[in-house]
C-alpha cells in the first residue's frame, strides 16, 4: 500500500521531476525490493541483522535519490520519493532489533530528511517532525508487540513439550506399574516375611521401588530421558530433580509441584548438604530411623529442611565434635550453606529427632 501511494505521488507531481526516468527507476527498485523483502522476512531464520542492514541501506538510498530526480519545490508538495514506503524498513528494525532499534531508525530518518532538504536547499516543514513521531510511535508499538508475541510463542511451545512429556510419562508409568513395581513390591514384602538374607534382598527391592515411583511422579527430566539443549544445560537447574534420587524406603522427599530453579552451583552445594545430613542419620541413628526432606519455595529464598525421628543430638555434642576435629556437620552442612549466603538452624532435643533447616537466597553465590 505504501508503494502504491508513492507511485500516486510521483504521478500527481510529475511536473516537478527534473529526471523522470530516475524517479521511475527508483519506483521499480522499490517494487522489486518489496517482493524480495516479502519473501525473505517470511522465514524467521532469514531475519538477520545483515539483511536488515541491506534493507535500510537501500531504503535510505531511495530517499536520497530524491535530490537528483526532483526540484526543491517537490518537497513542499510531497515527501521524498520513498514516501511512507520507508516505514517498512523501520518496522522491520523494530521486530528484529527491538524498541531501541526502532527508535534509532526513526531518528536516523529525521536526520536524513533534514539533510536531504539542506542539500536541495528546500524548505524545512513540520512534516519531517510528524514523520519522525509517527515512526517512533509505530516502531515502539510493533517492537513491544513482537517481543510479547515471541514470548507467548515460546511459552506455548514449552506447554506443548510439557504435555508431550506428561503423556509419555503416563504411558511409561502404566507399563511400569503393571509389571516392575508390582514385582518389586512383592519381593520386598516376601523378603520381610522370610527374614535373613531374603530380608536384605527385600530391602533392596523396596529401595528400588521407591526410586522408580519417584522417577515416575517426578518426570522424565531427572533421569535424562528428555534431551536438553546445550545452552539450556548451563542455565538454572531444578533442585527437585537432584534431590529425588535420594528417596528410599526410609527417606521421603516432599517438594512443590512447580520447578525450583537455582544456579547449578547452588543446587550442587545444597544437595551435598542434604546428603551429609542424611549420612549423619545413617551413621548415628538406630537402624530403621526415618528421615524427611522438605523443599519450600519462597519469593526470594529457598528452604530445605531435613528432619529425622532419631534419638536427637545432645546440646553439647556438636561443640564437642568440633573441638575433637570432627567437622562433618560444621563444614558439610553449615559451611556449605553459609558459603551460599544462607544460614542453617539446627533443632534437636534428646528423644525427639533432629532438624536441619537450610535457607539460601534464590540467587545464591556462584
Amino acid at each position: 500500500m505504501a508503494l502504491v501511494y508513492a507511485l500516486v505521488l510521483v504521478v500527481q507531481h510529475h511536473e516537478h521531476l527534473v529526471r523522470p526516468w530516475l524517479a521511475w527507476t527508483v519506483l521499480v527498485v522499490m517494487s522489486v525490493w518489496t517482493v524480495v523483502t516479502h519473501q525473505v522476512y517470511a522465514k524467521p531464520e532469514h531475519r538477520t541483522g545483515r539483511f536488515l542492514g541491506a534493507d535500510l541501506l537501500l531504503t535510505f538510498g531511495c530517499l536520497f535519490a530524491t535530490a537528483p530526480a526532483t526540484t526543491p519545490f517537490y518537497l513542499t508538495q510531497a515527501p521524498p520519493l520513498s514516501g511512507y514506503w520507508f516505514a517498512g524498513a523501520a518496522l522491520s528494525a523494530s521486530v528484529i532489533w527491538g524498541r531501541r532499534g526502532a527508535a534509532t531508525v526513526a531518528l536516523a530518518y529525521g536526520f536524513a530528511d533534514l539533510t536531504l532538504r539542506v542539500i536541495m536547499d528546500a524548505a524545512i516543514t513540520s512534516a519531517t517532525a510528524r514523520g519522525v513521531v509517527l515512526l517512533l510511535l509505530a516502531g515502539l508499538a510493533v517492537g513491544y508487540m513482537a517481543r510479547v508475541a515471541e514470548q507467548a510463542e515460546e511459552r506455548f511451545a514449552q506447554a506443548v513439550r510439557l504435555e508431550a512429556r506428561l503423556r509419555e510419562r503416563e504411558r511409561i508409568a502404566r507399563s511400569i506399574h503393571d509389571s516392575v513395581l508390582q514385582v518389586l513390591s512383592m519381593v520386598s514384602r516376601r523378603g520381610d516375611e522370610l527374614g535373613g538374607e531374603a530380608a536384605e534382598l527385600g530391602r533392596m527391592a523396596g529401595e528400588q521401588e521407591v526410586r522408580l515411583r519417584s522417577l515416575i511422579t517426578g518426570g522424565l527430566d531427572a533421569a535424562g530421558a528428555v534431551a536438553t539443549a546445550p545452552d539450556q544445560a548451563r542455565g538454572p537447574v531444578d533442585l527437585r530433580d537432584h534431590l529425588r534420587p535420594l528417596a528410599s524406603p526410609r527417606v521421603t522427599i516432599a517438594a512443590p509441584a512447580t520447578p525450583i530453579l537455582l544456579p547449578e552451583h547452588t543446587t550442587r552445594e545444597l544437595v551435598a548438604a542434604v546428603m551429609a545430613a542424611l549420612d549423619n542419620v545413617e551413621r548415628h541413628c538406630p537402624e530403621g530411623t526415618r528421615a524427611w526432606v522438605l523443599l519450600e519455595d519462597e519469593s526470594d529464598t529457598v528452604t530445605v529442611t531435613v528432619r529425622d525421628d532419631g534419638p536427637g543430638i545432645p546440646p553439647e555434642r556438636l561443640e564437642r565434635a568440633r573441638a575433637d576435629g570432627r567437622l562433618g556437620v560444621a563444614q558439610s552442612i553449615l559451611g556449605r550453606v553459609r558459603d551460599l549466603g544462607g544460614h542453617t538452624q539446627v533443632h534437636s532435643d534428646p528423644g525427639e529427632g533432629t532438624e536441619f533447616e537450610m535457607r539460601v537466597p534464590r540467587e545464591g553465590r556462584c
